[in-house]
């Protein structure tokens, strides 16, 4: 596996754990916080759509994503704690997780100084990672979390993107940066249909 952040995943869960156990005595279902991020990712991504020149708006999407972030670790941990795994809790999973992602990174192309091509290439590159992933199941493989532009990374960047934005930055660091998730997310395609192949080869003797 390419390294990503998503590796930093089980560190992260156990600062999630006190929030977790208030949400468990709430009796907050995993999937209300799953629907609830993605709700909340579209209302962001509206406001950035609504207006691009806000430099407060693109400052403040780091910590808006930090926060989607915690509340995607947290409705694993629920439905694990409270063992309300199901179906459509993993289809919920997939889906709002898309969803947010182009709602809040598509508004980018509006963005002055970014080109708008760049940013829907990182934007389709990332949604084709997620499906590579997906994919893997339908090969007899586990689904791939692998990097190097997993949904933690691409969060990352595209907060960096938004600080760089917010502060006025330069357009050729910010076309640097969007090209940057643009490549790594083909790579991790590459690399997540490569493995969940190999993890589903048969043993050499």
């Amino acid at each position: 596996m390419s390294f990503s952040i998503y590796q930093l995943k089980p560190q992260f869960q156990r600062l999630l754990q006190p929030l977790m156990r208030a949400l468990v005595r709430l009796r907050v279902s995993p999937n209300q916080i799953t629907v609830t991020t993605m709700l909340l990712s579209v209302g962001y991504g509206a406001a950035l759509a609504w207006q691009p020149r806000c430099a407060g708006l693109w400052i403040g999407l780091a910590a808006f994503l930090l926060l989607r972030m915690a509340l995607n670790a947290i409705d694993g941990m629920l439905a694990n704690a409270t063992g309300q795994k199901t179906r459509l809790g993993t289809l919920l999973n997939e889906i709002c997780d898309q969803v947010s992602d182009a709602a809040l990174y598509l508004p980018f192309m509006l963005a002055a100084g970014v080109a708008p091509a760049l940013v829907l290439l990182a934007v389709v590159g990332g949604l084709l990672a997620e499906f590579a992933g997906v994919l893997a199941l339908g090969v007899g493989a586990a689904r791939r979390f692998d990097g190097p532009m997993g949904k933690s990374d691409r969060a990352f960047w595209f907060g960096l993107l938004g600080l760089l934005i917010g502060f006025g930055a330069a357009a050729p660091l910010l076309h640097g940066v969007a090209a940057l998730v643009a490549v790594l997310s083909a790579w991790t395609v590459v690399n997540r249909l490569r493995q969940a192949l190999r993890a589903c080869a048969p043993a050499t003797p």
